[in-house]
């Protein structure tokens, strides 16, 4: 009864999970053959472009911080979500990053001419794989960024679980132990040996 059930919750783990794995396989496989995207797409990823500039005297409470004003600043453009923020040296200018998966934005607010400019990053899978692929943590105060975080951590409870799984599957079966022993000790002897030469 155990190992049925075991199967079975390995079985429909896996069917539920597959967009995770597949994003994160394409996404690790387009992160460790950079060189040959670059060839690909003809260069390196797209920077980001010239959208949009307009007048804004923005009034921001007293000692705002970066965060604060940043979040205030996309509000008003109708871009809320996770971000970046950060104050330039030479200008006191704040530049805001707008981590949307799909069409990421820059935002540059200039105090001194009370100038607002945006800029996109133009659509490419490889970037959006990545994005992707990097996008995890709670440290974003908005409710979807933690489900996301939280699809993580199932994610990485479901790996452990797999493993786990799979060798108590691969030892009830009994004509695959010495065989299926072989393919542990392999996978084991050669990660230790990138661990020690690279």
């Amino acid at each position: 009864m155990f190992s049925k059930v075991l199967r079975r919750t390995h079985m429909y783990l896996a069917l539920f999970l597959t967009p995770w794995v597949l994003m994160y396989t394409a996404s690790t496989f387009v992160m460790n053959h950079r060189e040959w995207f670059k060839d690909l797409y003809g260069g390196p990823p797209k920077p980001a472009v010239f959208e949009r500039e307009m007048a804004y005297d923005a009034a921001f409470p007293e000692g705002a911080s970066a965060k604060q004003m940043a979040r205030q600043i996309l509000q008003s453009q109708n871009m809320e979500g996770a971000f970046n923020a950060n104050r330039r040296m030479k200008d006191d200018a704040l530049i805001i990053q707008r981590l949307d998966p799909i069409t990421p934005r820059r935002l540059t607010y200039e105090p001194a001419s009370k100038k607002l400019t945006i800029e996109k990053v133009p659509w490419e899978s490889r970037g959006f794989l990545e994005r992707m692929h990097r996008r995890r943590g709670y440290q974003h105060d908005y409710a979807l960024e933690d489900a996301w975080a939280v699809s993580v951590d199932l994610f990485i409870a479901v790996m452990v679980f797999w493993v786990l799984s799979g060798l108590w599957m691969w030892w009830e079966m009994k004509l695959t132990r010495r065989t299926g022993a072989l393919f542990a000790l392999g996978g084991t002897a050669l990660f230790a040996l990138f661990l020690v030469t690279i």
